[in-house]
């Protein structure tokens, strides 16, 4: 056997107990000294920018949610590529950036499932694996139960390590993919919705309305005979319908169509703007559809408005800097100059270039608001979906006859004078 040969097998000899070393070592239990008050995982919270993925698989190695980020942001891949919720990321990843080894737990594998560690791909398994991409060098985590009876902390074990640990915080990650899209819809609010129209699937509809925006309630328009509002304030829920409006789950609209018939309903702004909302049930589900666009005749009126209101308030400041000045025995020069030094808004500067801006604004408005949602169909709660599918029985009761005296009493019969005798005669 030449020189070569011998030093081939000793390399060979070498790396061989290396990694039976770090095999065994992986495997072995880890001192309590060695790990208590430890990170968990090690150099993640400086690196968390970097991370572009977030995913959890399951019992039989399933994957559940999977986020990915791209030039556009983070994505729901089991949502067809949806915006996902950066806040509930953000703070999940903190947790487990944060997170730091409280105790060392069992290293046998016939223990595992007692503290919801086993391998993930046990179809049996109780465990989450949780994987950041982006990162060198970082271990994959295996989630467990959470340590609620003794003191808080979860239970995980690093994937490669036969040790299991008792980590601090909360690690537990939501399975549903709908639990971390982004959640907010649209947010408009009541007071700024002049118009409400709900078409019915039969085709009825119902309108709602405010002559201006400082009025308390809505009005319900084309009342039947014989039928008065249950309350006055009875039609404001209507308004409301636009108002922080969430989302429970999200789908492709072509994988989830509205029906032949759906409800229907239309809100007008005072500023123009307009949003229509279809929705229908399946599955016990309520789902919404948008669209926005702009109503030109109110989007002038709802400018000239804007433009009356600016002039109203430049003249009350140019007002009161004048008395400032007489009061304190100013001049005509001085009075000219406290004109003169209150701002002018665009809208008397140039009121054509301010309403062709205004218009621009609104119509860019509608724009984004299209490319934010159109294209889905959004699950919603079903106390938002109420809004949509009113019909006028519902708000009105029979008109009331009013009655002199008390009410629900009838009128006293007329006194009538007895035979022979002389009825008194009134002042």
């Amino acid at each position: 056997m030449n020189t070569k040969t011998l030093s081939a097998l000793a390399a060979a000899a070498t790396i061989a107990l290396g990694a039976a070393i770090w095999i065994n070592s992986a495997n072995a239990p880890i001192s309590e000294d060695s790990t208590k008050d430890k990170p968990l995982l090690p150099g993640l919270r400086e690196e968390l920018n970097k991370v572009d993925t977030f995913a959890l698989s399951g019992a039989g190695g399933k994957a559940l949610v999977t986020l990915k980020r791209s030039g556009e942001g983070w994505q729901v891949v089991e949502r067809s590529g949806y915006p996902a919720d950066i806040g509930k990321l953000r703070e999940y990843l903190y947790r487990l950036a944060d997170a730091k080894v409280l105790d060392t737990k069992t290293a046998s594998p016939k223990r595992y499932a007692e503290l919801g560690v086993e391998d993930p791909i046990d179809p049996k398994a109780q465990s989450v694996l949780v994987a950041l991409g982006g990162l060198q060098g970082l271990p994959k985590l295996i989630v467990g139960l959470y340590n609620g009876q003794g003191g808080g902390g979860t239970f995980v074990r690093r994937e490669g390590e036969a040790q299991s640990l008792l980590a601090s915080g909360t690690l537990l990650a939501e399975k549903d993919p709908a639990a971390w899209i982004r959640k907010d819809l649209i947010d408009v609010d009541a007071a700024k919705v002049k118009e409400v129209t709900l078409t019915g699937a039969d085709g009825k509809t119902l309108r709602v309305y405010k002559e201006q925006p400082a009025d308390g309630n809505f009005r319900i328009a084309d009342l039947p005979k014989g039928r008065e509002p249950v309350s006055d304030f009875v039609a404001n829920g209507m308004g409301s319908g636009l108002s922080n409006l969430r989302a429970d789950d999200v789908a492709v609209a072509k994988d989830a169509p509205a029906p032949e018939k759906p409800f229907k309903a239309r809100y007008l702004g005072f500023d123009g703007r307009v949003v229509e909302v279809t929705a229908w049930e399946t599955d016990g589900k309520a789902r919404v559809q948008f669209a926005a666009s702009t109503d030109a005749k109110q989007l002038d009126a709802g400018i000239a408005s804007a433009q009356a209101g600016d002039k109203a308030a430049y003249e009350t400041a140019v007002a009161a800097a004048k008395l400032k000045v007489v009061e304190a025995k100013g001049d005509d020069a001085a009075i000219a100059k406290a004109e003169a030094d209150v701002a002018k808004p665009a809208s008397l500067v140039d009121p054509a270039k301010d309403r062709a801006e205004r218009i621009a604004a609104a119509n860019k408005a509608a724009q984004d608001l299209n490319r934010k949602l159109q294209g889905w169909t959004y699950t919603v709660p079903q106390y938002a979906f109420q809004n949509f599918h009113k019909n006028i029985d519902e708000l009105l009761k029979p008109l009331q006859t009013k009655q002199a005296g008390v009410k629900g009493s009838k009128p006293a019969p007329p006194i009538l004078p007895t035979p022979g005798s002389t009825p008194a005669i009134k002042p």
